[in-house]
C-alpha cells in the first residue's frame, strides 16, 4: 500500500449542499480474513507500543467535490499495552452546550443594542443571522455579547457557546481557525480522535469546519465569537443552516457576508454617568466632578467601573478628590498614547491603591502567558502559596482588575494586561516557577493515565481528575512552552513537550502536538542535549505516524534513531524500530516492518525489558499473520502473551489473547478460538474498557457463527453493535453490521442482510477504511451475484496485501463463475484458492476451495475426481466441526 499524499480540492459545486464527514478510528489493514478483521484499539496508546492506528478524516464532498482529504490509512488492530492511556469517557453529542461566562453586573443600557439583537434572535427562521459588534477596547463589546447570551439563551436550547479569540490579547497569538474549531468541536462531545488531523493547516480547517457544520446542522445555537482579528479567523467558524445566532465581536469593523454589523459606542454622557453612580454606591456626589470623570474616562464601561471601586473603597474620598488623582495619574502615564492616557489612568490609581505586595503580584501575574489562570498556577507564577494566591485572585476580582471566567478561574481583560505589562516586570524566574509546576502536575497526572504507572502523589483522586486537568490546562501550557521559548529556556522546553507527549498522543489535536515535538527537537538541538533531541523526534515521529503522513514519520523517526545509535541507547533504539516497523506495516512492507520488529526484539532482550519484549513480540505476530505464516504468528503471539502474564500486564494480556483467538480461528481451532476470545473478553471486562469489549464480543460471535451457532453469534454482534453505538465507535459499528449481515444471509433473509452490508459500506467509506469496504463488498457481491463487486474486492486485497482476504474472495468468484455457467473459469479459480490455503494453513478456506473443485469437477463430468474433492473437504469440515454447506 502506496501512501497518497493528502490532496485538497476546493471545488463544490452549485448544487451540492450536503457535506458527509466521518472521523473515526482508522480501519484495520485488511484481517487476515474477511470475518476476522481484527479488532482497533482506541489511540491511547503508549508511543513505543501497538500497532494501534488512528484514524484518518476522509472529508467527503458530495457529487462535484473532490475528496478533501483521504488519508485511506488501513490500520491494523492495536495491540495495546500496559502503559497505554486510560481511556476517558467521552460522549458524543450528549449535553446541551452552555460555555458562556458570567453575566456582568456592571451592564447598564444599550436598549438600542439589546433590542436589535433580540429582533435577530426572532427573525432568524431556519437561517443563520451573523452580528458583529465593533467598538474601540474598553468600550464593553463583550460584556454586552455575554449579557445578551444569558437575556437570549431560552431561545437557543441546544447550546450557547462562547469563544475567546485572543485577537488583539497581549502576548497571545490570535487563535488559528483549525484551534478554534477544535475547541467548539470538543465542547460539541466530538472525541478527540474524531478531530480530523494534517500537516496542511488549510486542509485541517476544511475538514474540522465540514465536520462542525454537519454536526451543528439544523440545531439552534447561541455562538459568541469574541475579540475576532479578521473575518478569516472566523469564516470558518460560522454554521450553515439551523436557525442559529451568532455574535461576532471585534476592535475592527469586520467585512462578514450577510453580517449585520453593530457599532458600540462609547456611552452617552448620561449612560456613562449614571453607571459611575450606580456602581460608586455613593449618596451625594458633585455633579460637575462626576461630568469630568467619566469623561476623562472616555465615557468607557471598563474605567468607570475602575474609577467607582476606587471611590466605593475609598469612603473619605470625594469626587473631586478622584478626579484630582486620575489627572495626576494621566500626567504619568506619558508613554500612552493620548487617547489610551485615560483608561490607562483609571488602572493605575487601581494598582496605586493596592498594597505593595499585591501590586507585585498583579505586575507578574500579567505575565502569565495562557488565558485563564486558577489559583495553583498563580500561585507557581508569584511565589506564593495557594491559600495566598487564592485571596490575591479574590481582591484583584473585588478591584475590577481580574474577571471570574468561572467557579476558580480568572482573567484578564486585555486592556488590564497590556498595563500590567507596561509596570515593566521582566519575570523570567516566575515563569520558570510556573514551567515547573505545569512540569510537575503533567508528570503526575500521567502516572494515573499512563497503564502500569503508579501514583507517587495524591495531587488527582483518580484517572478521571488528571484527565479532567489536563484538558482545562492543555492550552495554557502550551502558551507556557512558547513562552519558554522566547526567553530561551530549552530545557524546560523539552521536558514539558516530552511530558506532555502521553496525552496529546491520546487527544489531539495531532498537529498541535506535532508542533509542540518540533519545537522540542529544536530546543534540545540548540542545549546540545543529544538524548532529548532523540526523544524529540521519536514523539514526533509518532505523531506523524498517527497523522498518516508516513514518509515524514519515517523520516523523523530515522533521525531519532541515527541520535539513539549515536549515544550507544538500546532501549531508546528499540523503542523507535518498534515504531519504524509499525510504519512499515500500515504501508504494507510487511518485510521491513518484520525485520525492525525483530530488531527491537533482539534489543529488548538485551537489556532485559520484559515489557518491550512483549510488545515486539505481538506486533511482529500481528505481522507474521497479515503474511499468512500463522505458525510463526501463533508463537509470538504465545511467547507475548507468557511474557504479559509474568509481569502482570493485564491489559497486555488481553490484547494478546484476542489476537491468539483470530489465529486459532483461521487455523481452524475454533474451540481454543472460542475460549480465547471468551478470556479476552473477561479480561476487558475487569479492566473496565466497554470499547474493547465490543471487540471482543464481535470475535466471539464470528467464532460462534463458524461453530453453526447462528443464534449465539448474532446475540454477541448485537451487543457489540449497541456498546460501539454508545461508545461512538463508528468503525466497530461498521464491523458489527457487517458481521450480522453474514446472520442474516445464512438465516435466508436477503433484504436484511443487504441493507446491513449497504450500511457498513457507507460507513468504512466515511472513515476512509478500505480494508473493511473489501471485506464488505465481498460480503454483498455474494449476496447479490456481483461479479464486479467480487472483483473490486479482490482488487482492494491485492492492493493491501491481505492474502487470506485475496483467498475468502477466489473461493467466492469460483462460485460465481460457476453458477453463471462457466465451470472451467471456476474450477481454475478454486485451484488457485486450494493452493494458496495450503501455502497459508487456513484449513476452512481450503475446504471451501475443495467442495469447489468438486462441482467444477461434477459440472464438467469428471464425477470420480468430484467424488475425491468431495471426501477431501468433508473431512476437513468434520474436523474443524462445521457443517458441508
Amino acid at each position: 500500500m502506496k501512501l497518497r499524499r493528502v490532496t485538497v480540492v476546493a471545488l463544490i459545486a452549485a448544487g451540492v449542499a450536503m457535506v458527509t464527514l466521518m472521523i473515526g478510528l482508522v480501519t484495520n489493514a485488511a484481517s487476515a480474513q474477511q470475518r476476522w478483521p481484527g479488532p482497533l484499539a482506541l489511540v491511547q496508546q503508549h508511543p513505543w507500543q501497538s500497532f494501534t492506528l488512528l484514524a484518518v478524516a476522509a472529508v467527503l464532498l458530495a457529487a462535484l467535490s473532490q475528496a478533501l482529504t483521504e488519508a485511506g490509512h488501513e490500520t491494523h488492530a492495536a495491540t495495546t499495552r500496559s502503559d497505554r492511556l486510560v481511556a476517558p469517557r467521552f460522549v458524543e453529542g450528549a449535553a446541551v452546550l452552555r460555555t458562556l461566562p458570567h453575566d456582568i453586573t456592571g451592564f447598564t443600557n444599550r436598549h438600542e443594542q439589546l433590542r436589535q439583537v433580540v429582533e435577530d434572535a426572532e427573525r432568524g427562521g431556519a437561517d443563520t443571522v451573523i452580528r458583529t459588534i465593533d467598538g474601540m477596547a474598553g468600550v464593553g463589546k463583550t460584556a454586552f455579547a455575554i449579557h445578551a447570551g444569558h437575556l437570549l439563551a431560552p431561545k437557543f436550547p441546544d447550546g450557547q457557546l462562547f469563544l475567546n479569540l485572543n485577537g488583539h490579547t497581549p502576548g497571545r497569538e490570535p487563535v488559528r481557525p483549525a484551534e478554534a474549531l477544535t475547541s467548539l468541536l470538543l465542547a460539541d462531545g466530538v472525541t478527540p480522535q474524531q478531530i480530523p488531523n494534517s500537516d496542511d493547516a488549510w486542509a485541517a480547517t476544511e475538514a474540522r469546519a465540514a465536520l462542525w457544520r454537519s454536526r451543528v446542522a439544523g440545531r439552534r445555537l447561541l455562538l459568541i465569537l469574541d475579540n475576532a482579528a479578521t473575518f478569516a479567523q472566523i469564516e470558518h467558524l460560522l454554521p450553515g443552516t439551523g436557525g442559529s445566532l451568532v455574535l461576532i465581536t471585534s476592535r475592527r469593523r469586520l467585512v462578514t457576508p450577510d453580517a449585520a454589523g453593530l457599532q458600540m459606542d462609547a456611552l452617552s454622557a448620561d449612560d456613562a454617568e449614571a453607571l459611575f453612580v450606580r456602581l460608586a454606591g455613593r449618596g451625594h456626589m458633585e455633579p460637575a466632578a462626576v461630568t469630568d470623570l467619566v469623561t476623562a474616562a472616555g465615557r468607557l464601561p471598563l474605567a468607570i467601573s475602575l474609577l467607582a471601586a476606587r471611590l466605593r473603597h475609598h469612603p473619605a474620598w470625594s469626587t473631586v478628590d478622584l478626579r484630582d488623582r486620575l489627572a495626576a495619574a494621566q500626567h504619568r502615564l506619558t508613554e500612552f498614547r493620548i487617547g489610551e492616557r485615560a483608561v490607562a489612568a483609571a488602572f493605575d490609581l487601581s494598582y496605586q491603591d493596592l498594597p505593595p505586595d499585591r501590586q507585585r503580584f498583579f505586575r507578574t501575574l500579567s505575565l502569565f502567558p495562557g488565558l485563564d489562570v486558577d489559583e495553583d498556577a498563580a500561585a507557581a507564577l508569584c511565589g506564593v502559596t495557594p491559600q495566598s494566591a487564592r485571596l490575591e485572585l479574590d481582591a484583584l476580582y473585588s478591584d475590577h482588575l481580574l474577571d471570574e471566567t468561572a467557579p476558580g478561574r480568572y482573567r484578564f481583560h486585555d486592556l488590564v494586561k497590556e498595563y500590567g505589562h507596561s509596570l515593566g516586570e521582566d519575570g523570567t524566574v516566575s515563569v520558570e516557577r510556573l514551567a515547573q509546576h505545569y512540569l510537575h502536575t503533567v508528570e503526575a497526572a500521567n502516572t494515573h493515565i499512563r497503564r502500569g504507572a503508579v501514583p507517587v502523589t495524591t495531587r488527582f483522586a483518580d484517572s478521571g481528575a488528571a484527565t479532567a486537568w489536563l484538558e482545562s490546562e492543555r492550552a495554557n501550557v502550551l502558551a507556557c512552552v512558547q513562552d519558554c521559548v522566547r526567553r530561551g529556556m530549552h530545557g524546560l522546553v523539552v521536558k514539558l513537550a516530552a511530558a506532555m507527549a502521553p496525552y496529546l498522543r491520546h487527544a489531539g489535536p495531532f498537529d498541535q502536538a506535532a508542533e509542540l515535538h518540533r519545537t522540542a527537537a529544536r530546543s534540545a538541538a540548540r542545549s546540545g542535549t543529544a538524548s532529548a533531541e532523540a526523544e524529540a523526534l521519536a514523539d514526533l515521529g509518532l505523531t506523524l505516524r498517527l497523522m498518516a503522513d508516513y514518509r515524514a514519520a519515517t523520516e523523523s523517526l530515522r533521525a531519532a534513531l541515527d541520535r539513539y545509535r549515536d549515544l550507544g541507547d538500546d532501549a531508546g533504539q528499540a523503542g523507535v524500530l518498534n515504531q519504524i516497523g509499525i510504519v512499515h506495516y500500515l504501508t504494507a512492507d510487511y518485510a521491513a516492518a518484520a525485520d525492525a520488529q525483530t530488531g527491537a526484539l533482539r534489543l529488548c532482550r538485551g537489556t532485559g525489558d520484559l515489557l518491550g519484549q512483549a510488545n515486539a513480540l505481538a506486533d511482529l505476530g500481528m505481522v507474521r499473520r497479515m503474511t499468512g505464516d500463522l505458525p510463526e504468528s501463533a508463537a509470538a503471539q504465545e511467547e507475548a502473551l507468557a511474557l504479559y502474564r509474568r509481569i502482570g500486564d493485564r491489559y497486555g494480556e488481553a490484547n494478546a489473547l484476542r489476537d491468539l483467538g483470530i489465529v486459532r480461528s483461521l487455523t481452524g481451532d475454533y474451540p481454543v478460538a472460542e475460549q480465547y476470545a471468551r478470556e479476552a473478553l473477561a479480561a476487558y471486562t475487569d479492566i473496565g474498557d466497554t470499547v474493547h469489549q465490543a471487540y471482543a464480543l464481535n470475535e466471539l460471535g464470528v467464532v460462534r457463527r463458524l461453530r453453526g451457532d447462528h443464534r449465539g453469534a448474532a446475540a454477541a454482534h448485537e451487543d457489540a453493535l449497541r456498546r460501539y453505538a454508545e461508545a461512538g465507535d463508528r468503525f466497530g459499528e461498521a464491523n458489527a453490521l457487517r458481521h450480522l449481515g453474514v446472520i442474516h444471509r445464512l438465516h435466508g433473509r436477503p433484504d436484511a442482510a443487504v441493507q446491513s452490508q449497504e450500511r457498513a459500506i457507507a460507513l468504512y467509506r466515511e472513515l476512509g477504511s478500505r480494508g473493511g469496504l473489501a471485506a464488505a463488498t465481498t460480503e454483498l457481491g455474494l449476496l447479490t451475484g456481483d461479479l464486479a463487486a467480487l472483483d473490486r474486492a479482490s482488487a482492494l486485497y491485492l492492493e493491501l496485501g491481505d492474502r487470506c482476504g485475496q483467498l475468502e474472495v477466489l473461493n467466492h468468484l469460483g462460485a460465481r463463475h460457476l453458477a453463471s455457467g462457466e465451470p472451467h473459469r471456476a474450477e481454475n479459480q478454486h485451484e488457485v484458492a486450494l493452493s494458496l490455503a495450503r501455502e497459508l494453513g487456513v484449513p476452512l478456506e481450503e475446504a471451501r476451495a475443495l467442495h469447489g473443485l468438486a462441482r467444477c469437477q461434477h459440472a464438467l463430468g469428471r464425477p470420480q475426481q468430484a467424488n475425491r474433492s468431495l471426501q477431501a473437504a468433508r473431512a476437513i469440515y468434520e474436523r474443524l466441526g462445521v457443517p458441508l454447506s
